[in-house]
């Protein structure tokens, strides 16, 4: 084996391209089991984005469901989710173009089965006594806000009728196996849903209509998430009633927890049609919680309240689907070493498959940055969470003395969290010489209630505190040169970037995907879903306006005094475009280096390949022209203003 060439942090040669990156991976969103057969919905970069629904029968032959050109997404929330049903090797499904609903048999056609233009479905569920769907429907027929309800929909001819309405958000609607019951949860504004929500059940008449609802549980300070029932008809759902979301079910009008632990079995309700738990009989359910960050599989007796850990090696785990007739679990999983993939696993022999990899890389383990946890203190003496990624890659080193550059990554939501999954962006970054911690700040899930309640009101203080906190620790260590400091990320995460580039002096640099640099702005625009999201995050709005133009980066351009880029899709509808360009022609006005990349077509999140890939290039072409290091790579140069074309 050769000696390791010696050349600059930033300058290494890496096997990790971004071509590699694009070309070889796609998006898995959620899976699905029927009478045995696996499905999962890819987001394939390379057609676009579209969504496409995986068929893969006991033989083990994949088959793509739905044809070019349509694209299984539903435009529900924005965000979307629960975008397909099987049942009886029919699957159902939203089109993202016209966001009607198409049934699909075996090797068919997709027919559509609704009609109006402006309705969206999502968390579609079969209702086989009456023959019809029962899902969300998001009305967009109206002048005002969108009206959300609860539907039935009848295959035999698409009539809808309303089941549920009233309420301001909806989710999870769940017949009962014997069909007598609907199950479901409701929340309004200004709450999120994993502020409160409320699981109501009624029983359903002889035309199918709801009567005698009752609410179960929840409330407007206790998140209850994915109620299921058992196959014995026992309602389940996970509530944070105690502060970490834990299990219960409901037995004879009493709700029992059924394994309390300072564990999450359940996480922000983003989309639609999220599973963290499934059942392989009445009393043996499969669940993924989470404790300190970290994913583990398990199968809970109900009974005893045992709960018995499945040897895998992964370590983030979700869409956990299962087949009691078999004791086939499916599900989505990856770890730091190990793509995203659909896993099935054979609950009585414990036996593991791999269906489908997002990335069929065979990437030597030299080049990969193995992450280790780490915790820090922070303000108000409290401690913050995230994984450092050192830079690793078996060709190079740097010249001794040298310590590489810090990239800290502040994940979207906010209301989210990272994990310690294998993301070949960070690869990307770790393998040319550039270190990255990836910080799950107070607000972020997966550490219980109260950690994710630090960021009531404080959205662009906490969040910042933690990263710069953060960045200044691996400093401090010596592990990460102080004076390249560098800070990126998408969407909430972006804001995150630009209130620690405007309120803080640490980061030397930082790079925004589709962030919003103005809260005002974002509280008037956005779409329904988020409309009153900021009112938690910050405060009332426009009676505390002050305090959203005091968090907007926007408005303080003079605290900003480093290189900034920003990447941002035009059809973007949750942080429109105006932000990223009013943000980006203020820094060009005072003359700081700066660099703008619009996306024609993309929207909150960038889908196509050729998009994906001039990102990724784009943010390191600007790091190396910030700090002077050459790059290895032959990359398509961005024009940075007030620096002169490269």
């Amino acid at each position: 084996m050769r000696e390791p060439e010696t050349r600059p942090y930033g300058s290494w040669r890496s096997p990790i391209s971004s071509d590699l990156v694009v070309r070889s991976a796609v998006g898995l969103k959620t899976t699905a089991i029927d009478g045995g057969d696996a499905y999962w919905l890819e987001g394939r970069p390379n057609e676009g984005g579209r969504g496409v629904i995986v068929h893969r029968s006991p033989d083990g032959t994949p088959v793509d469901v739905n044809p070019r050109p349509f694209n299984a997404r539903t435009r529900v929330h924005e965000y979307g989710g629960g975008d397909f049903l099987v049942h009886d090797r029919t699957v159902f499904f939203s089109n993202f173009e016209d966001q009607r609903l198409y049934s699909v048999g075996p090797g068919g056609e997709p027919k559509p089965l609704t009609a109006e233009p402006d309705h969206r479905y999502a968390d579609m569920v079969m209702d086989a006594g009456r023959n019809r769907l029962v899902s969300v429907r998001e009305d967009h027929t109206g002048d005002g806000e969108p009206v959300n309800e609860i539907v039935g929909i009848d295959l035999a001819g698409g009539a809808e009728r309303v089941l549920v309405s009233g309420n301001d958000f909806y989710s999870s609607p769940r017949p009962s196996p014997d069909g007598r019951s609907l199950a479901w949860l409701a929340w309004n504004h200004p709450n999120m849903p994993w502020d409160g929500t409320e699981l109501w059940v009624a029983g359903l008449d002889e035309d199918g209509m709801p009567a005698g609802a009752k609410r179960v549980s929840g409330g407007p300070d206790e998140s209850v998430f994915q109620p299921e029932w058992s196959p014995d008809g026992t309602l389940h759902f996970v509530s944070d009633r105690t502060g970490w979301w834990n299990l219960y079910r409901v037995d004879g009008g009493a709700v029992e927890p059924l394994c309390p632990m300072e564990a999450e079995f359940g996480r922000p309700q983003w989309a639609f049609g999220m599973s963290t738990y499934a059942f392989l009989s009445p009393t043996r359910i499969v669940c993924a919680p989470i404790e300190r960050g970290v994913f583990r599989l398990a199968v809970l007796d109900s009974e005893s309240g045992e709960l018995a850990e499945i040897e895998t090696p992964y370590s983030t785990i979700g869409s956990v689907r299962t087949d009691p007739a078999t004791g086939t679990v499916l599900f989505l999983a990856g770890s730091a070493t190990e793509p995203s993939s659909v896993v099935r696993l054979d609950a009585r022999t414990g036996e593991l498959e791999v269906l489908r990899r997002s990335s069929d890389l065979d990437v030597d383990p030299g080049y990969l940055s193995v992450p280790e946890t780490v915790e820090w203190a922070t303000e108000g003496g409290l401690t913050a969470h995230g994984f450092f990624y050192p830079p690793a890659n078996r060709d190079h080193a740097a010249p001794e003395g040298e310590l590489p550059p810090l990239l800290v990554h502040s994940h979207g939501g906010p209301t989210a969290m990272t994990a310690a999954s294998l993301s070949l962006g960070v690869q990307y970054m770790t393998s040319r010489g550039i270190a990255v911690l990836d910080v799950n700040y107070g607000g972020s899930t997966g550490y219980g209630r109260e950690y994710r309640q630090r960021l009531d009101g404080m959205w662009g203080v906490v969040d910042v505190d933690d990263c710069a906190n953060g960045a200044t620790y691996l400093a401090e260590k010596g592990l990460v040169d102080g004076e390249r400091l560098l800070i990126a990320g998408g969407s909430a995460g972006g804001y995150t970037t630009l209130c620690a580039l405007a309120f803080r002096d640490v980061f030397a640099a930082g790079a925004s995907h589709f962030g919003v640099s103005d809260a005002e702005a974002l509280a008037e625009e956005t779409h329904k879903f988020e409309s009153r999201y900021l009112e938690r995050l910050i405060g009332p709005y426009p009676e505390r306006a002050d305090l959203y133009r005091e968090r907007s980066p926007i408005h303080h351009t003079e605290g900003l005094s480093c290189p900034v880029v920003f990447f941002q899709g035009l059809e973007d509808e949750v942080v429109p475009p105006n932000q990223a360009v009013t943000m980006f022609e203020a820094l060009k006005n005072k003359g700081l280096p700066v660099a703008y990349v619009p996306f024609e077509g993309e929207q909150h999140g960038f889908r196509r390949a050729e998009n994906i890939k001039r990102a990724l290039e784009g943010e390191l072409f600007f790091y190396s022209r910030v700090f002077g290091f050459d790059l290895a790579d032959d990359v398509e140069p961005l024009r940075i203003e007030n620096l002169g074309r490269p």
